[in-house]
């Protein structure tokens, strides 16, 4: 009875916590829409005209530097042969980061923060024209993952168009089926379809970062599968999983791995074995960040290592991970854990 009791208790409370979200996201986006647009742009430093295959990057960081694996993200892009328009929420940048920047991104935006990424993905894809009558590849990406631990270019070969009009580096089931934002990539013909323009000229500058992940992240996928685009991902949700159940992730495990390393391991495959089972949505970044680095992922997200707030169990295996596939790399993110964590380890 008492287990029963405290098994309704707990549902309860749940409720009760998904019904506070859920009001404070339906808030912020009453908010949005009645109050006055802010202008956030501070500065436009201005620059060229970007290329055919263009990315907006955005990018946030209190001091306004621009960290190290920011650079190098950076530059993995326009290695890929992208032109870089770079916008940064941080209100204000130092004067070794413009200086940086300015001979390698065709445009430099500086803006408050507000709005998060999809203000700023907004505020730049205006400013910049964008799409402009040759652009043929529009990617929207964001400091929010470390890497990438392989080229990219590769991996954007991969993105057909003709199977896809929209791609993602992955897909995600929760809340509603959708592309995960820190990389988008849109081909020409949702560029030309009047959906895009329509969806950015709606976007506001919303408080909370629930209600921008519901109203734009979710949004953005379901208002273009409405339109008739199609979405992919190169890592979808459901074959990464599928490859998990066959024991993908074990045949690729490091051979060195102690017992207790392999019972952590062990641990994990079950909490994610238990979530699939009762057709619990994952978040593949972090619940599955092994099985996707493994299967040539390049990218480990930011607050996963700076916080797993998932409380991933086999996390402390990311640096042996990496460590396999990018020494240097690796070596760029600790670098930033050590300058920026307070009262914890990576």
């Amino acid at each position: 009875m008492l287990g029963t009791l405290l098994a309704g208790g707990n549902l309860l409370a749940a409720q009760a916590r998904l019904l506070g979200r859920e009001a404070t996201v339906r808030g912020a986006i009453l908010l949005a829409e009645v109050e006055p647009r802010r202008r956030a742009v501070v500065e436009d430093l201005g620059g060229s005209p970007p290329g055919p295959r263009v990315v907006v990057f955005c990018h946030y960081d209190p001091a306004g530097r621009l960290a190290e694996h920011a650079r190098r993200y950076l530059e993995a892009l326009l290695a890929a042969g992208l032109s870089v328009v770079f916008v940064s929420n941080a209100g204000r940048l130092e004067a070794a980061a413009i200086d940086w920047l300015r001979p390698r991104c065709a445009r430099v935006i500086i803006r408050r923060n507000i709005g998060f990424d999809f203000g700023a993905w907004r505020d730049a894809i205006a400013l910049a024209e964008l799409p402009a009558a040759g652009t043929r590849l529009l990617v929207l990406a964001n400091d929010s993952v470390y890497g990438p631990l392989r080229p990219l270019a590769p991996l954007l070969e991969r993105m057909d168009f003709e199977a896809a009009d929209v791609w993602a580096m992955t897909d995600s089931w929760q809340l509603r089926f959708h592309l995960q934002s820190y990389l988008v990539a849109f081909g020409p013909a949702a560029l030309r379809h009047p959906v895009f323009g329509q969806f950015w000229a709606g976007v506001r500058d919303l408080r909370s970062k629930a209600a921008v992940v519901r109203r734009y992240e979710v949004g953005m996928t379901q208002t273009l599968l409405a339109a008739g685009l199609r979405c992919g991902a190169l890592w979808p949700y459901v074959e990464t999983l599928a490859a998990f159940h066959a024991g993908a992730e074990e045949a690729a495990a490091p051979l060195s791995d102690s017992p207790l390393l392999g019972a952590v391991r062990q641990a994990a495959r079950q909490r994610i074995l238990g979530a699939a089972t009762q057709r619990v949505p994952m978040n593949p970044t972090a619940e599955l960040w092994r099985p996707l680095l493994q299967a040539g992922f390049p990218f480990l997200k930011r607050e996963l290592l700076r916080r797993n707030p998932s409380r991933i169990p086999d996390l402390a295996a990311w640096i042996e991970l990496a460590r396999a596939v990018s020494p240097g790399d690796t070596e760029v993110i600790l670098r930033d854990l050590r300058s920026s964590l307070r009262q914890t380890a990576p």
